[in-house]
């Protein structure tokens, strides 16, 4: 099956939507300028904050964008379970946030009827989902408005899932990916295989078109990507070092940082599995409870803090398996030493 009209570009390799103030709306033009298809980044943001980007990347002159929204998914954490690792991280929140307090737990949905709402009444042209799968009302919502669906999986039961709920396409994402995992289920992490091996048992499994993403290092790799019959390949830690991108300093500098060795999926930081480089905050948490979102808030400010002062070592410095073939360059030329 070919990619749906939305999703068609003049380039095969596309950059993923990466939250928390990396995606930015110079990024996505920039790669739509291009010839490749780009996506806002809705999580975290306010429903005001996220039509303010939709309306600040058209006004760079790009339309043909998709907004990737984060899907309700709590991993609800027992208030003591909460409580007694707001007592283990506190000597390391003390550092950057001296007389913190552990906050109040909170659960929340990430202003998810509220951002549906906005991109349905802008109608662009493709909305990613992430987590989870969306109810069919809301999938049925978007695809009245015209809005192409992208379902993020990690495994053929998921993309089998996706495909009977009818959404158009998939992102299937290896656990090598940097950043937060979409897996689905509670307490699980993402099977260890290889992005074109997942790509061919998912391809087996549907007729639905593919992006791919997770490790992707190279020209090669895309090669070996698209022959296992994705039908389109994604970067997300290889942007982070673009110019246009909106990557703090200080992670940015720990991502050409020969110091650091090795990534690993970690819940430290946010209570769902995501992707790091390794610092002792994650080696010494390593048996962090499941619980978003309530760990992303109680981490949140210590993190932030961090990031401002350049204390990488309480960043949650999200990175993929291929992070050391990242460079400073525009996005651009990113994109160009990947294109098959």
């Amino acid at each position: 099956m070919m990619l749906p009209l939305a999703l068609q570009h003049a380039r095969v390799v596309a950059v993923a939507p990466m939250a928390g103030g990396a995606t930015t709306p110079a990024l996505v033009a920039a790669v739509e300028a291009h010839g490749a298809f780009a996506q806002l980044a809705a999580g975290y943001l306010t429903a005001e904050a996220l039509r303010a980007r939709i309306a600040e990347t058209r006004a760079l002159g790009a339309s043909r964008f998709g907004v990737n929204l984060f899907v309700p998914n709590l991993h609800r954490i027992a208030p003591s379970d909460y409580e007694a690792y707001g007592r283990a991280i506190a000597a390391d929140v003390a550092r950057v946030v001296p007389d913190a307090a552990v906050p109040p737990l909170v659960e929340d949905d990430d202003d998810w009827e509220a951002k549906v709402d906005v991109v349905v009444e802008a109608r662009v042209p493709v909305v990613s989902l992430t987590f989870g799968l969306p109810d069919d009302a809301v999938l049925a919502r978007l695809r009245a408005a015209g809005i192409l669906t992208l379902q993020t999986v990690t495994s053929e039961d998921e993309a089998l899932a996706a495909a009977n709920a009818g959404v158009d396409a998939l992102t299937v994402q290896a656990s090598a990916a940097g950043g937060h995992s979409g897996i689905w289920t509670r307490d699980a992490l993402p099977a260890d295989v290889p992005l074109p091996t997942l790509v061919a048992g998912v391809r087996a499994a549907t007729p639905l078109p593919i992006v791919a993403a997770g490790g992707v290092a190279s020209r090669d790799d895309v090669r070996r990507v698209i022959d296992a019959g994705a039908d389109a390949v994604a970067i997300g830690t290889l942007a982070l070092r673009a110019t246009e991108a909106g990557t703090s300093a200080t992670h940015r500098a720990a991502l050409a940082d020969a110091s650091f060795d090795r990534t690993e999926l970690t819940r430290a930081f946010t209570g769902r599995p995501a992707r790091a480089l390794v610092t002792p905050f994650v080696e010494a948490h390593r048996d962090a409870p499941s619980g978003y979102p309530a760990l992303h808030h109680l981490t949140r400010p210590m993190r932030a803090a961090a990031a401002a002062s350049g204390d990488a070592s309480l960043v949650h410095l999200w990175a993929g398996e291929a992070w050391r073939a990242g460079r400073d360059a525009p996005i651009a030329d990113i994109l160009d030493d990947l294109e098959p």
